[in-house]
């Protein structure tokens, strides 16, 4: 494998052609008319365009990656996620293509990519569901008997769905028919399918996500668990690796649980299964996502695995080199998304140029980013602009150097989550790992942030009243000085 083409575009795009570089493979950029400049296609060593800015004329357009493999002569593509990377499609016509793709099998992704199929395959190998139908359901008087049974509240959910879309809470069952006709509408919109399902609404959850790799010789291993509850809108935003309150018993259960999913669809490559977590640190399988995530990074820094690395050595037909005994969890590492969005308006995203961006440095802080000041926030695609990463001996450790590392990026021109995440560690609720996926809803208010906003913006309305005082003084200070030399030369001239 002498050269990939990343299917892809922004932080994951550079940080997928960093590895590549390092393993001597030469690497090709595509993009679109709004990531013309980008930084990932003047890093890769070719880039094809490929459209206009919308993603559905661009990205999201598999014949075009593939024409543009045929071009450059790339004998292998990385979707990264998001696009195309869990299109079952876009696998089957990449291989039919004669390419690889540095990915698992369509097969498994189709499996894994509808939750009802997912579900059927996990309970092969007995892994733990949370109590609700096995099946899609139409049916609403059908239905509200069945979550009735289940007992409420109950979560309706959509089959194809992902990101919280075509999914409801149900309280009470005077609301099912409503819920459930709304949920049917919305995954229709969003997937095309409105296939839905019921399960039992864990009131108090927290998200625990397991990361798996397995090659071609059938070998499956994983790389232990993150943490991902704190989230807005379903959507994560702090990340963390290890859990903070997963036992080694618990740990361990998790991780074969993972693995069992895994060998169950006969997987290729990076995935990740997840779980949910309750009150009672019960865990119960949720889906699995067959493509590397987001939040890969601190799974990297407890492991010392680099992923992309891996995904690739598997692509070439490689045997993993190491087996379960092999792995240890090693330090702790922290993630926090830096979207351009406004904490203060509901997360809403926040366009603009990038007027000021200086990134944080130093011992355990790394940045995935794709951005540099001066540019733009193209107001086509997701609004991230970087992962901020931090890695300590501890979990207090990594939550310390998250706090500098954040105090130390500065960026203008728009709204960021860098105050949010800064609001997150400092909460005695998440320093004390006493806390679910309604973090947000339950502790966060835009007030927090104002006051906080309000206190900075006094102290540099302090600062720069002190500054002018202090240049004030200097230049009257240098005037004196002046008038005294001054008088020093007439007087030694009158001499």
């Amino acid at each position: 494998m002498n050269k990939i083409l990343i299917a892809n575009r922004g932080e994951i795009a550079l940080r997928i052609m960093r590895s590549a570089k390092e393993m001597g493979i030469k690497t090709v950029a595509v993009f679109s008319e709004a990531d013309r400049n980008a930084l990932h296609v003047r890093y890769a060593d070719e880039a094809v365009f490929i459209g206009p800015a919308p993603s559905n004329q661009s990205y999201l357009v598999g014949s075009k990656i593939i024409e543009a493999c045929q071009l450059t002569g790339a004998e292998a593509i990385h979707p990264g996620y998001g696009f195309l990377s869990e299109n079952p499609a876009f696998a089957q016509e990449v291989k039919n293509s004669g390419l690889i793709l540095i990915g698992p099998t369509p097969e498994a992704m189709e499996i894994m990519g509808n939750k009802l199929s997912a579900k059927a395959a996990a309970l092969k190998y007995n892994i733990p569901m949370v109590p609700g139908t096995e099946e899609a359901i139409t049916n609403v008087e059908e239905a509200k008997s069945r979550a009735v049974e289940v007992g409420f509240p109950i979560l309706i959910k959509a089959a194809a769905g992902g990101g919280g879309k075509g999914m409801r809470i149900v309280e009470k069952v005077e609301d099912f028919e409503e819920q459930m006709q709304l949920a049917v509408s919305e995954a229709t919109s969003a997937f095309g399918d409105g296939s839905v399902f019921i399960e039992r609404y864990v009131t108090s959850p927290r998200h625990i996500e397991i990361q798996v790799l397995g090659d071609t010789h059938g070998n499956i291993v994983h790389l232990f668990e993150r943490e991902c509850s704190v989230q807005r809108r379903h959507q994560k935003v702090v990340e963390e690796a290890p859990s903070s309150v997963l036992t080694p018993e618990i740990r361990e259960k998790m991780g074969k649980c993972a693995v069992d999913v895994a060998r169950s669809v006969g997987y290729v490559g990076a995935g990740t299964v997840e779980f949910i977590l309750d009150e009672n640190l019960d865990f119960f399988f949720l889906e699995m996502n067959t493509r590397l995530q987001v939040e890969h990074p601190v799974t990297e820094m407890i492991t010392g695995l680099d992923l992309v690395k891996e995904q690739i050595k598997i692509a070439r037909g490689e045997a993993l080199s190491y087996k379960q005994e092999d792995l240890k969890i090693s330090g702790h590492a922290m993630e926090l998304r830096v979207y351009a969005e406004d904490p203060l308006n509901n997360f809403l995203p926040d366009i603009g140029t990038l007027q000021t961006y200086q990134t944080p440095k130093g011992y355990g802080v790394r940045v995935d980013d794709g951005f540099e000041q001066g540019m733009e926030i193209p107001i086509y695609y997701d609004p991230m602009i970087a992962k901020l990463i931090t890695y300590g001996k501890d979990r207090t450790e990594a939550i310390e150097r998250m706090i500098r590392a954040i105090e130390e990026y500065d960026i203008t021109g728009i709204q960021t989550t860098l105050n949010f995440g800064k609001f997150v560690m400092q909460h005695p609720a998440f320093v004390s790992g006493n806390f679910d996926t309604h973090f947000v809803g339950k502790y966060f208010n835009t007030e927090s942030l104002k006051n906080e906003d309000e206190q900075e913006a006094m102290i540099a309305a302090i600062a720069a009243v002190l500054l002018l005082q202090e240049q004030k003084t200097t230049a009257q200070q240098s005037a004196s000085v002046a008038t005294q030399k001054s008088n020093w030369v007439q007087n030694r001239r009158d001499y």
